[in-house]
């Protein structure tokens, strides 16, 4: 029996070009301001709380822990985050924004509203808040 493969249907692949045209256009926005794509999720993170663990932002942000150790090291050569001994654990560290990565939350976070907008553009208001439910669904199980 031969299964036929509707690339036009196919879930994974309409997926996967919507999210390839958001993150194009949403690494060059952020090349405008010296970043890139990798370093989004973890900036996203302590956006929503700092002082936590690279464990926690790695869980959070369903990154793994290596490419975690790999962004953060890159975020503090730029200055953006600080790596702070953690009170409870000689062996880890706790990780804060500095003022500037602070900063940046503000001049960086109506790139992505934008880029989403544009995106769901073609759908209507309810037809919108349905992809974001049924997407978030998926996610929750990831």
């Amino acid at each position: 029996m031969e299964t036929k493969f509707d690339r036009q249907n196919s879930f994974g692949w309409l997926l996967n070009v919507v999210a390839n045209k958001a993150s194009k256009d949403f690494d060059t926005e952020l090349k405008k301001h010296g970043l890139s794509l990798a370093l989004w999720p973890t900036l996203m993170c302590l956006w929503e709380e700092e002082g936590v663990t690279q464990r926690e932002i790695a869980l959070k942000s369903k990154v793994e822990s290596s490419t975690t150790t790999r962004t953060l090291d890159k975020l503090v050569a730029l200055a953006l985050v600080e790596r702070r001994d953690d009170p409870n654990s000689r062996r880890s560290f706790r990780i804060y924004l500095t003022d500037a990565g602070r900063s940046l939350k503000e001049q960086l976070l109506p790139i992505p509203l934008a880029i989403n907008n544009n995106l769901l553009s073609s759908l209507d208001a309810q037809e919108q808040q349905q992809m974001i439910s049924l997407l978030k669904k998926l996610v929750t199980d990831i």
